[in-house]
């Protein structure tokens, strides 16, 4: 049975999210502060961690960066009253996977969770060590990009991005492909945080170079191709 931890300070909020996970199979710890929350996450075994931001002792942003020292592959899901752009860019800067704000559809909730759970699911084949395209590299193994042998340096999210722009070189990538493909969370038209990521990946890809690769289809998306 799949651990889910839930770091919660609203009691109501924890309960419903505690019952509906249970009803669908998946075993739950609850913490009501973040301190709390890292100590059962040091002591016990998660799958997947659902932690609000705003938490007495520890906020959640914190939480994921203690989370993520001590374990980089559970998956975490920020869900929030917060719904402005700047918040969800410092919940996935702190390395959250996911982000929902309150109040929320339950069935989508157990929907995210499920595609948390499963994302690494069939993943055998060996990953290859290195790609590119035109003068950029990227050392998968080092997650280390270079652009004509200089070093670029790059957030996690960034660096997920251009991957993944990489892979799918000379095609239009929509907004709503990046945030499902390479963030596994669900695109929000309100919000413009995939748009934010793509001018500073440009910032630092393109800049300074005279062979601009990221490149905007108004009303499309967005292509890494080789232009002047």
């Amino acid at each position: 049975m799949q651990n889910i931890l839930i770091v919660e300070d609203e009691k109501r909020v924890a309960d419903l999210l505690k019952k509906g996970l249970e009803e669908n199979g998946y075993k739950t710890l609850v913490a009501y502060d973040g301190a709390m929350g890292l100590r059962l996450f040091q002591t016990d075994s998660f799958q997947l961690v659902i932690s609000d931001i705003i938490l007495p002792k520890m906020d959640g942003f914190e939480l994921c960066k203690e989370i993520r020292r001590i374990n980089d592959k559970v998956p975490v899901l920020m869900l929030t009253a917060l719904g402005f752009t700047d918040d969800k860019l410092d919940g996935f800067d702190a390395g959250a996977d996911d982000y929902m704000t309150k109040p929320f559809d339950f069935r989508e909730l157990i929907a995210r969770v499920k595609v948390l759970l499963k994302r690494d699911i069939g993943k055998t084949a060996a990953p290859p060590e290195q790609t590119g395209y035109a003068d950029l590299s990227i050392n998968l193994n080092l997650q280390e990009v270079r652009r004509q042998g200089r070093v670029i340096k790059l957030s996690p999210k960034e660096y997920n991005l251009l991957v993944y722009m990489v892979e799918n070189a000379e095609r239009v990538i929509s907004r709503m492909e990046i945030s499902e493909k390479v963030w596994n969370t669900h695109f929000d038209t309100g919000t413009n945080f995939i748009d934010v990521y793509i001018n500073y990946l440009r910032k630092k890809i393109d800049r300074d170079f005279d062979t601009k690769l990221i490149h905007t289809k108004p009303g499309v998306g967005f292509i890494l191709i080789e232009k002047p």
